[in-house]
């Protein structure tokens, strides 16, 4: 049963959660994570993942009636104008309507391989801004890859703003965490039939449309700054590079990601 819940203060203990939007860490260590505006809280409510509360103003309330009544789970709804929910989150909403979820429980190396062959996955090193990353998680999304491994020196893609800009797409993606990178694609190597393929813009041996990628391969993208690390760009198997005009050396890694995917979707499309 849904509990509708009218702010009359909020400054109220119960949407504290709310007041701390600023303070990801937080969120991440109580396992939580916010979807705001309203395609992402569409694609939350009608996702296997658990949702916990929304806060929303009245017009939302009613125009998300039909997903609220297909949740299994009990959740609370927090309603007020939007000048009061702004007053609680402070900062500026582009639409009134936020929701709280569940980070799931990360997948495994295993989960990602049993999929169906050949398989696309994408893994991240030395990422940490959430905006880049959330438009990357959209962009696998969008050509077909499998999962995201995330590294240990990548931030999560379940941060506020790399959901916001995955347009909810994070929902629906299995995510490997680990805590050594270059050991784990060194076991998509040698274990598991997937090439590991370096994202490298100075990579001199091959470019990207020369490069086979209809068998399993996993990409790798590195920081905004640096790119790939040295250890984990001796890990892949080998780099490639997006050919760019001339006095052009590198591109946005979210950028690059399209580029490197739909040549993926596109080569096996055939």
């Amino acid at each position: 049963m849904h509990r509708i819940v009218p702010i009359s203060d909020p400054g109220a203990p119960e949407l504290r959660v709310f007041r701390t939007l600023r303070r990801p860490v937080e969120h991440f260590r109580e396992g939580l994570f916010v979807a705001e505006g309203s395609k992402v809280v569409r694609r939350l409510l009608t996702s296997p993942l658990r949702v916990h509360a929304l806060l929303v103003t009245p017009e939302w309330l009613e125009a998300l009636r039909h997903e609220l009544e297909t949740r299994p789970e009990p959740l609370t709804a927090y309603v007020a104008a939007r000048g009061a929910l702004e007053e609680i989150v402070g900062f500026h909403l582009h639409q009134g309507v936020m929701a709280l979820g569940q980070v799931p429980a990360p997948a495994s190396l295993g989960t990602l391989t049993a999929l169906p062959a050949p398989h696309l996955f994408v893994a991240l090193d030395g990422l940490t801004n959430a905006e880049n990353i959330g438009v990357l998680v959209r962009n696998a999304a969008a050509f077909g890859a499998q999962g995201i491994i995330v590294g240990e020196t990548s931030s999560s893609p379940y941060l506020r703003r790399a959901v916001r800009n995955s347009m909810g797409t994070v929902f629906g993606m299995p995510v490997v965490h680990t805590e050594d990178l270059a050991a784990t694609i060194g076991e998509l190597r040698t274990h598991r039939g997937v090439r590991v393929i370096g994202a490298h813009p100075h990579a001199e041996q091959r470019a990207l449309p020369a490069t086979d990628l209809t068998r399993s391969c996993c990409f790798v993208f590195g920081s905004e700054g640096e790119g790939l690390s040295e250890g984990i760009l001796r890990a892949c198997d080998e780099a490639v590079a997006v050919p760019m005009a001339e006095g052009v050396d590198s591109m946005n890694v979210a950028s690059a990601a399209a580029v490197f995917l739909y040549e993926a979707y596109r080569q096996r499309r055939g």
